[in-house]
């Protein structure tokens, strides 16, 4: 297992002030260490990160790693539709001792599927550190289809992939296709445990940010043969995850951390913060889990 199995956090980026809060950041690290979040993403698209600037991705980079202390894996976030600066972040990363990439397919450009193995390639072959493939079509506007993730997974340094795509089948098939060795991580919260039998090892989770415990939880039950346990808190959590994607992430996620207690500062625009009517929607959730 060069990455991690269980329930990675895509952690969510504080602000103050338009700047990165970093006594806020490190207090949620520790916080997640002590709830057992079996690993930390920082600076996926939870982190924000299409509005941080090359410094500010790259201070938070290090920032992590040098809080977490190698007592769980950081995996950066380092994914760009610019291959040039895809490879610039993910060199950086790398010098700094991730212990994994998280990168996705290149958005906006909207490349084809040989673009975006040339892509994948180009980046794994200027770092040592394992890559996860983020496949999530409804941010990138491209699927990553089954036999291109075929392809991408015997490039040396590319171990696993974070799928988001929703399409049950095609994850079977990337399954079946591309062996035990290559590693799929859901990347949909309301997912887990159907992926999970499907030979998954875990979760890239937005809802982890506020259950880090039941997310952890849920995917170590399943992985020590307590299916129904597992079972059990996908099913508790949906309406939860639900509520958590009634805007655009992480607009949800951080007001439900706000009601917490855990106050993450503002979103960076042009993200902005939840509508009142959404806010009572995610509150009636949150009551009914038990979180208020």
């Amino acid at each position: 297992m060069s990455l991690f199995k269980g329930s990675g956090v895509a952690i969510i980026t504080p602000f103050k002030d338009n700047r990165i809060d970093y006594d806020k950041l490190e207090q949620l690290i520790e916080w997640h260490i002590k709830e057992l979040t079996d690993s930390i993403i920082i600076c996926g698209t939870t982190g924000e990160t299409p509005c941080l600037s090359d410094e500010e991705q790259q201070d938070a980079i290090k920032f992590t790693i040098e809080k977490v202390a190698g007592r769980i894996p950081v995996i950066a976030g380092t994914g760009s539709n610019s291959t040039y600066h895809a490879i610039e972040m993910s060199k950086f990363a790398d010098d700094m001792g991730a212990d994994g990439l998280l990168i996705m397919n290149p958005y906006y450009n909207k490349s084809t599927q040989n673009g975006i193995i040339k892509h994948f390639e180009a980046v794994a072959k200027s770092v040592k550190t394992p890559i996860i493939v983020y496949n999530v079509p409804s941010r990138t506007g491209t699927n990553i289809e089954v036999s291109t993730m075929k392809e991408l997974s015997m490039i040396e340094n590319i171990d696993a992939v974070k799928e988001a795509s929703s399409d049950i089948v095609q994850i079977a098939e990337i399954a079946r296709v591309c062996g035990d060795d290559f590693l799929i991580y859901s990347g949909n919260d309301n997912q887990v445990v159907p992926i999970l039998s499907l030979g998954g090892v875990g979760v890239i989770s937005v809802s982890a940010n506020i259950i880090p415990k039941d997310m952890h939880d849920m995917v170590w039950k399943y992985l020590e043969g307590n299916v129904k346990a597992s079972r059990d808190l996908q099913i508790k959590m949906n309406g939860l995850n639900k509520a958590l994607f009634i805007e655009a992430n992480p607009i949800p996620i951080k007001a439900a951390l706000k009601l917490m207690g855990m106050d993450t500062g503002e979103m960076r625009m042009p993200l902005m913060e939840i509508e009142a009517v959404h806010l009572e929607i995610l509150k009636k959730e949150m009551i009914a889990y038990g979180l208020l």
